[in-house]
């Protein structure tokens, strides 16, 4: 744990003590996403220098929230991974996710998204599938960054990477030319958000109202 204190017999000030120093919300995000090589979190977090992410491993280790393990061979890498206690946090960074994406606006100078954020932002973003509507299966396309999805009911898995044979037959391919937020807020529908070149033809303009009710941004 950080030694910085706030003096307060308090859970929100404990809590910010854990993980309220600078960078260590956004190691627990890559790491709900599945357990990562110090390498691995490094190429999640570029602007991170290399020092406070070693610094941030350690205390989120001494609080209990994150362990090493070594993988079985033949890899044998050392991979970091949260505990019982750290995979408590799921429900914390989705909801702070979810309120957060109301203020993305622009894509500023700079900044840069990554498989695991992309994956993270579906996750914290869904609205459970009305009775009746069976499974759907996305593939979201960010420039190189591919996360593929599939929703039932109030079940949501979103995994980097495509799909594995045999792909859903009802794959809908959501190509992403600019930021969707447009789109998920509902500034705009499908067929402007196509008509603007936000995302690539892939999908079809019902294909993409169906997807931004399902990741509305509210």
């Amino acid at each position: 744990m950080t030694t910085k204190t706030y003096g307060q017999y308090c859970g929100v000030a404990r809590a910010l003590e854990l993980v309220g120093e600078r960078w260590a919300l956004l190691i627990v995000r890559d790491l709900l996403v599945g357990p990562k090589r110090y390498t691995d979190l490094r190429a999640g977090l570029p602007k991170i220098p290399t020092n406070v992410l070693a610094t941030r491993l350690k205390e989120l280790e001494s609080a209990g929230l994150v362990e090493r393990r070594v993988q079985p061979r033949p890899s044998g890498a050392i991979v970091y991974e949260l505990t019982p206690y750290g995979l408590e946090l799921d429900t914390v960074v989705l909801a702070l996710g979810r309120w957060g994406a109301r203020s993305l606006g622009e894509l500023r100078p700079g900044e840069i998204a990554t498989a695991d954020s992309l994956a993270m932002a579906l996750r914290s973003t869904y609205h459970p599938l009305k009775r009746g509507m069976g499974k759907l299966a996305y593939e979201v396309r960010f420039g190189e960054i591919v996360i593929h999805a599939t929703c039932s009911g109030s079940t949501l898995t979103a995994v980097p990477g495509s799909f594995s044979e045999p792909v859903p037959s009802n794959l809908v391919v959501v190509e992403a030319l600019a930021p969707l937020t447009p789109l998920l807020t509902g500034t705009i529908d499908g067929a402007k958000a196509l008509a603007e070149g936000i995302v690539g033809k892939q999908a079809t303009a019902a294909e993409l109202d169906v997807f931004a009710a399902t990741f509305r941004i509210e």
